[in-house]
């Protein structure tokens, strides 16, 4: 009896791993996971960039003095970011999400002014270490155009697998939405990352 009941579990364990495996539930898990891992990276470069802002902020200030006002949008810009806390359940959460973007296009937009400004002030090439920054920002910003990149792709192939049937019956079942993605009105504007030649003065 208790072979037979056994192998009366195994078959209905078998029957359910069939048929979640046949409605799609280890494609979501899988997606699911590879979205969580390029959002991880996105917000590991976009940190990066934060970490280096004070030190870019320090170092040309003095150079540039008469641009207090960029100077401070940059700041107050990358202070709203990091009033947003971003955890792993942002990506389930379209409002918060979007609020983040937001906050992240505003310290783009910032930064990219400030990068304009300081191509006037070709001394600032003279400051010890502004070279090693200058690299490090503009090696950030294409590895931020490339996790964005990587994460929209994640998250598209995400969303069809969610939207699909009968995969989506099976989502709605195990609880899994369609997740926000970057709002990109234009790609082209976004793989091209803001210009950092700060050693290069601006054309008469």
């Amino acid at each position: 009896m208790r072979v037979l009941r056994f192998l009366g579990i195994s078959a209905v364990v078998g029957l359910m791993a069939a048929a979640l495996t046949g409605c799609g539930y280890n494609d979501l898990q899988r997606q699911d996971e590879q979205v969580k891992s390029a959002w991880s990276q996105v917000l590991n470069q976009y940190q990066r960039r934060a970490d280096l802002i004070p030190n870019l902020v320090n170092t040309v200030k003095g150079a540039v003095a008469a641009e207090q006002g960029i100077l401070e949008a940059v700041v107050n810009a990358r202070s709203k970011v990091s009033s947003i806390q971003a955890t792993p359940e942002l990506i389930n959460d379209p409002q918060a999400f979007q609020k983040w973007q937001a906050a992240q296009g505003e310290l783009s937009s910032a930064l990219s002014r400030l990068m304009v400004v300081v191509e006037r002030y070709p001394e600032l090439k003279s400051i010890a270490g502004f070279s090693d920054l200058q690299a490090q920002i503009e090696g950030t910003e294409n590895r931020i155009t490339n996790e964005r990149r990587r994460y929209i792709e994640s998250v598209q192939a995400y969303n069809v697998t969610v939207r699909s049937f009968p995969t989506n019956l099976t989502a709605k079942m195990f609880g899994h939405d369609v997740k926000p993605n970057f709002a990109v009105e234009n790609e082209a504007a976004m793989a091209k990352p803001p210009a950092v030649d700060f050693g290069t003065t601006p054309r008469q």
